[in-house]
């Protein structure tokens, strides 16, 4: 057996644990809360509803209402968003050879947030669902422009720069969400509570929304993944061997601003996920994108999921998760930046 093939027979055993563990995690999850419900009676709850809810007499009525409707939407949204940032986080990393690049380092989160904070300011909400989803990924399109823009030289740039230009960017939009918030004077309790990170009173139609985006990005992200592995020999021997960098850095920055857009639409600001997970999971898997995509998937979905649970179900008072996710990204952050300043200088 080569070495090629255990490597994929390991990243099979590990995609089937992280599959495993989600499923698990997600059918434990769904019975934690102020009303506890058996693992058993949730499994119960969803066999019930593929059998025209047969099999729930001897169970508390409210059960099938508080696992169907009120907790395994906000469940399963976590989980997809998780998973979506962690695979935009991929992408990013392997377009721009760089483990710091992630939605939130490269400013773009901070632009779907500016979009999103305005259609709530206006109250764009009532018009349509789709209205902040949209602004938000017109104000990522527009993040990413100008932070092309300023790290652009001759149509050039170095991913180090590209990371610098988006902590510029996105420190004017902070400023841009500040004034959002001073402006919004009844609305700004939730518009703060939304830019921290939630996941509260999500809906199936929430669901929904993330799971079509994220599984396009998915297939966007699989369709480019061994192109992605030949760029990780440089720009010049990728183009040498037929692989358009342009136009595919292009089509991948559109594709994750999209999917980080709807992401931060339904939860708010999340950072740190696209950073953390693929990096971890390149240690256990290699480079190799088309193993770390879906792995990076499933860990990322089991990471939010995880900490979303612990904030709704075992602290005293819900924390918003994008406070949690800072404190675990922040130190992680900064342990890749100085491994990286410690390569520079050997």
């Amino acid at each position: 057996m080569t070495a090629n093939q255990m490597s994929g027979r390991r990243c099979a055993g590990l995609t089937f644990l992280l599959l495993t563990a989600l499923l698990l995690a997600i059918v434990v999850a769904s019975g934690m809360g102020y009303l506890e419900i058996s693992p058993s009676e949730v499994l119960q709850v969803l066999v019930a509803q593929f059998n025209d809810g047969a099999g729930l007499d001897n169970m508390n009525q409210s059960f099938p209402f508080v696992v169907m409707e009120v907790r395994l939407p906000r469940i399963l949204t976590s989980a997809i968003v998780g998973g979506a940032l962690a695979v935009v986080g991929v992408i990013f990393q392997a377009i721009l050879l760089n483990p710091l690049a992630d939605p939130y380092t490269l400013g773009i989160s901070s632009g779907a947030a500016f979009g999103a904070s305005l259609a709530l300011l206006l109250n764009l909400t009532l018009l349509s669902v789709v209205s902040v989803p949209l602004f938000a990924f017109l104000g990522a399109l527009a993040t990413l422009a100008a932070v092309i823009y300023l790290a652009s030289v001759d149509g050039r740039f170095a991913s180090n720069t590209l990371i610098l230009s988006g902590v510029i960017v996105a420190a004017i939009l902070s400023a841009g969400i500040g004034f959002i918030k001073y402006m919004a004077d009844e609305q700004v309790g939730v518009i703060i509570f939304w830019l921290m990170g939630s996941f509260a009173a999500k809906n199936w139609s929430d669901v929904g929304v993330t799971l079509a985006i994220s599984l396009v990005g998915l297939m966007v992200a699989f369709f480019y993944a061994r192109d992605l592995n030949i760029m990780s020999l440089g720009p010049r021997a990728a183009e040498s061997l037929g692989v358009d960098c342009v136009r595919m850095r292009k089509i991948l920055l559109v594709t994750g601003s999209l999917v980080t857009a709807v992401c931060v639409s339904v939860s708010g600001i999340i950072g740190f996920v696209g950073l953390i997970i693929p990096h971890l999971m390149r240690m256990v898997v290699g480079p190799d994108n088309r193993r770390l995509i879906p792995t990076s998937f499933l860990a990322g979905a089991i990471l939010m999921l995880s900490a979303d649970t612990v904030t709704r179900a075992v602290l005293p008072a819900e924390v918003p998760i994008g406070v949690l996710t800072a404190l675990l990204g922040g130190p992680f952050f900064c342990y890749i930046f100085r491994s990286r300043l410690g390569e520079r200088y050997v």
